[in-house]
């Protein structure tokens, strides 16, 4: 599993081999950064908590991806997505179903834009392990052979990691050639081996939470290069019980 660091200053990009960047912070950005592998976020996450939906149109965020295209090395820019905790669909007022599918509708609509070698990352949705299967289906032949997909709505499980490894055995199971990226994972479940085999990648920004908690730096790259290190050193924590697919 390849690990990339969530950033918030991309200044401090240069310092790691692979690094998360929001759009939201490249979208007041003139000029290019120092960097090498890197993948775009659309910042679904914080849009949909602030504005409870995409108050840019999809050209614009197909723009960002073209401004930064040549900038270092972009593997991907992940689709605009919608995700499914229960406090997202109060938010929204939508439903599964319907985050879903305006997920699948964006992903499209970008694709339809796209015109750079940088490939758009499409994202499994759900909360119950059954929805994601049903995401799955629902996309079709747009997830090729050996497609790199995000698995989304898996952040805030970060405590319970038996419940991300079921999504992600299930998803396996049901294609075991996707290569899937989980978001926003904490150290618990990022050291859990199960979880590790079931990844092909992960970001994380939960390294500057617990600098904050520890009284550090919240925004120094050194904190995160300690977090990473301390990761790479960890102990593999057990996945407790039975799954269930």
């Amino acid at each position: 599993m390849r690990f990339y660091v969530g950033i918030g200053d991309i200044h401090h990009a240069h310092h790691f081999d692979g690094v998360f960047i929001s759009v939201n912070r490249l979208r007041d950005r003139k000029s290019d950064f120092k960097v090498g592998d890197w993948i775009m976020d659309s910042g679904a996450f914080s849009t949909l908590l602030t504005h409870g939906c995409y108050p840019h149109p999809v050209e614009e965020y197909s723009g960002q991806i073209r401004r930064w295209a040549t900038c270092g090395n972009l593997l991907a820019a992940v689709t605009q997505d919608y995700m499914c905790e229960p406090f997202m669909l109060e938010i929204t007022g939508m439903t599964v179903a319907e985050h879903q599918r305006f997920t699948i509708e964006r992903y499209d609509a970008i694709l339809n834009l796209h015109n750079t070698d940088t490939y758009i990352m499409p994202v499994l949705q759900g909360y119950q392990t059954r929805e994601y299967l049903d995401h799955l289906d629902q996309y079709g032949e747009r997830l090729t052979v050996g497609a790199w997909v995000g698995v989304g709505s898996v952040c805030k499980r970060n405590r319970n990691c038996e419940s991300i490894a079921t999504v992600l055995s299930a998803i396996k199971s049901a294609r075991p050639d996707l290569k899937l990226h989980g978001f926003g994972l904490k150290i618990t479940a990022l050291r859990s081996g199960l979880v590790r085999s079931l990844l092909h990648s992960a970001d994380s920004m939960a390294w500057s939470y617990s600098a904050r908690m520890k009284g550090g730096n919240a925004h120094d790259w050194r904190e995160a290069r300690r977090w990473v290190q301390k990761l790479r050193l960890g102990e593999d924590v057990p996945i407790q019980g039975r799954l269930a697919l």
